[in-house]
């Protein structure tokens, strides 16, 4: 046995013992929020167990030379630090004894403990299974729980048969104190599914059984592998140990390796036990003091994770070459990845609803505000049938070729924007369109279901303003998108994704609460809750107030022949506005260029008026000193503009923040205060720089005047050959014109 690492766990609020089990429970349940290489785990079994009786015939066992022949190598208990290995009294590792100095009351009253501990951490690995006590969460290929027992009793034996080294690693001392107590443990089988990666086609999914000792304060893991006959066997070689202990007024957390000469590490399922003893024991220290606040599903629980895993893999694959033609300037890295695995999440979903439904047609679609309309080239192109439709026209479109329909239109919510031989409606970041998806799926008719996706945050009219302070913006504007859901006639259920954003908790509305029959009466209950928004009042459970105007921003959707300029009559809710078709640039781009150079000047002028900081002469002896100027927080700067000019900025998004950090070359912009940039203080570049990165520097190098070189006084820090700007004319280079992108 090895300890890897222990760390000291300051807790000044309190939270463990329980915080520690919430921490475990997190690696257990979610272990790729920790090792990005995975991609989740699927709990398949789980049971009550004890660890077997030991009948000794002899002396206890010793450190001596006849118990280390009983172990492997490096395999049989060692002494570790002299602190933390046993619990004071009321640690999470105090055992009951049965001297004479604790009486039966007090034996009991500990005994409770013990239940009271071991149902804390119980707890976290059931929310899965509402209603469902002592059972996991199932998934494909379920195994089943009299498999698992069949495990432990073997492995049981094989304990009491004399692997009295494997025991006392379990019990954190040696066998013989299993003839001093006896505590239930709590066993869980799960199967890891590393991420599926073609250049490592040998990564399958691997079985563990994980032991949770509330009363020692130690969770096991003891890999699964086959034998030559097919029947699955503990794997010695990579158990590995959780522990919690006390010494006196401090927590310690410790990993430990029960045989480290045989341990093997693949990197992915089994790391490395450096990354063990360093990087998974931080993060578990971390996350055993940290206040949850929760409130959220957890990553991909409505859908089958090893199925996600494989169809994610595969249209990443499918689809990579859609990065090298994006055409778009937002970061196609970001949007491609994105995209593909929304897809993947909704292709499984919907496989699995035809399984539930004995169906074998694949759903219709549309997405209402596709946006670039990736998402709905990936789900036509794998045969699901369906359109996209956005208020505005993009670039990328052109690439997709015409088997993918993409509409360029504007939708206002009426009895006309209706699709009633649809089977799903899809809310992809749709803005102003969010909380209408739902009303909208649930009149197109009975059948049809909703996906929604929510990003910014709108009301029915106007922007969404919450009113409960004690839940976060986001958490309030999913409540009250539920809400929406639930008024109008759907069961809503909720799941996180895997996807690289912050807004990644999708909603969505698969089956209805009332017969077919009853539409005429819930749709009357629909119309009240909508005239109830109007304004903003909250209904009885609402998590969130309504807005303040009609006037909102964000990318607007689809339509079914009205365009922004149509009459908006027969509208569900009055003051309905989608957005205009001309995107509106307000990041002081589209300001003159006239007026940004006028501004920067005069902000250059009062850095460079101001006290001298930190001047110091040039690298090269024969340049004088060069003048750096001041620092000047934005307000201070802001006070020296006329009122014009302010009132420029103020139309613009940020300001005046957002016009001297797209100037860049002359300003640095840090905790709200402006200094003139020295080039001096840049990191040189990296000589193994991303291939897009080089390309782009050699793109831009030379190809815009020096802002220094024509206006500071001192004029460049930097000589010719080093600043990527042009000193002068005569060093200008045109810029690269892009190439036109050609269809896939």
């Amino acid at each position: 046995m090895a300890e890897l690492g222990r760390v000291v766990v300051r807790d000044p609020d309190s939270l463990l013992p329980g915080g520690f089990w919430a921490a475990v429970a997190v690696w257990v349940e979610r272990p790729q929020v920790a090792n990005k290489r995975l991609c989740g785990v699927r709990l398949e079994a789980r049971r009550s167990a004890s660890l077997p009786r030991v009948e000794h015939s002899g002396p206890r066992p010793s450190s001596g030379p006849e118990r280390e022949e009983q172990a492997p190598a490096g395999c049989g208990p060692k002494e570790g630090p002299g602190h933390g290995r046993r619990f004071p009294e009321g640690g999470p590792g105090t055992r009951p004894s049965a001297g004479p100095e604790h009486g039966p009351q007090e034996s009991q009253g500990r005994r409770q403990q013990g239940e009271d501990q071991r149902e804390a951490a119980k707890a976290p690995l059931l929310s899965r299974v509402p209603g469902q006590p002592g059972k996991a969460g199932a998934g494909e290929g379920d195994f089943p729980a009299s498999d698992l027992d069949s495990l432990w009793d073997d492995f049981s034996r094989s304990l009491a048969s004399g692997n009295r080294e494997m025991l006392a690693f379990f019990t954190r001392s040696g066998a013989e104190s299993q003839l001093e107590a006896q505590h239930g443990l709590d066993v869980i089988l799960r199967t890891v599914i590393p991420k599926t990666n073609t250049h490592c086609p040998l990564n399958a999914p691997r079985r563990e059984i994980v032991v949770q000792d509330v009363l020692s304060g130690t969770v096991t893991f003891l890999p699964l592998e086959e034998d030559n006959e097919g029947n699955l066997k503990v794997k010695t070689s990579n158990v590995y140990q959780i522990q919690l202990s006390r010494s006196e007024e401090e927590w310690f957390i410790s990993v430990l390796i029960f045989c480290p000469e045989r341990w093997h590490s693949d990197g992915i399922v089994y790391p490395k036990p450096t990354w063990l003893g360093e990087e998974l024991l931080a993060r578990l220290a971390r996350w055993c003091v940290e206040s949850r606040q929760g409130g959220f599903k957890s990553t991909l629980s409505l859908i089958s994770i090893m199925k996600y895993s494989r169809a994610r893999q595969a249209l990443k694959e499918k689809y990579k070459d859609m990065v090298k033609v994006w055409p778009e300037v937002t970061d196609p890295e970001k949007f491609v990845y994105e995209d593909v695995a929304l897809a993947a999440y909704l292709l499984i979903l919907w496989e699995e609803e035809r399984a539930e439904r004995g169906e074998t047609a694949r759903q219709s679609f549309v997405d209402l505000g596709c946006g670039n309309g990736l998402l709905v080239h990936i789900l036509s192109s794998e045969g699901h049938p369906g359109r996209g439709i956005d208020v505005r026209r993009r670039k990328v479109w052109d690439v997709y070729g015409p088997e993918t329909r993409l509409e360029e239109s504007a939708i206002i919510p009426n009895d006309e924007t209706l699709f009633p031989d649809v089977d799903w409606l899809i809310g992809n970041h749709s803005d102003e369109l969010t909380p209408w998806i739902p009303v909208i799926a649930a009149r197109s008719s009975y059948n049809c279901r909703f996906f929604v996706l929510p990003c910014c945050f709108f009301d029915f009219v106007g922007k969404y303003q919450r009113r409960q302070s004690q839940k976060t913006q986001y958490r309030g504007y999913l409540d009250f998108i539920t809400e929406v859901g639930s008024a109008c006639g759907f069961h809503v259920e909720e799941d996180c994704l895997r996807i690289p954003s912050t807004k990644r908790v999708c909603l969505i509305g698969k089956s209805r609460t009332y017969p077919p029959a009853a539409e005429g009466s819930v749709d009357e209950r629909r119309t009240r809750y909508l005239n109830s928004r109007r304004g903003g009042p909250v209904s009885p459970g609402a998590s969130a107030g309504g807005a303040d105007g009609p006037e909102g921003r964000g990318a607007l959707v689809a339509g079914a022949g009205h365009t922004p300029e149509s009459p908006a009559e027969g509208l569900w809710l009055s003051g309905f506005h989608p957005r205009e078709k001309a995107e509106c640039v307000r990041n002081c781009a589209a300001l003159p260029r006239d007026f940004i150079d006028r501004v920067v000047l005069q902000v250059a002028n009062l850095l460079l008026g101001g006290e001298q900081l930190n001047v110091r002469s040039s690298q090269s002896r024969s340049v004088k000193a060069w003048n750096r100027g001041g620092s000047l927080s934005l307000a201070e700067v802001a006070g020296e503009l006329d009122r014009e000019t302010l009132r420029r900025l103020k139309r613009e998004c940020g300001g005046l923040q957002t016009l001297l950090r797209n100037s860049s070359q002359v300003f640095q912009v840090l905790d709200g205060r402006v200094r003139i940039r020295d080039w001096r203080e840049e990191r040189p570049r990296k000589e193994k720089e991303p291939e897009a990165k080089r390309r782009l520097f050699s793109e831009t190098f030379k190809t815009r005047i020096c802002w220094f070189f024509a206006h500071h006084p001192d004029g460049c820090v930097l000589p010719s050959d080093r600043c990527p700007f042009a000193h002068g004319p005569g060093e200008l280079r045109p810029a690269s014109s892009k190439k036109k992108r050609q269809p896939l």
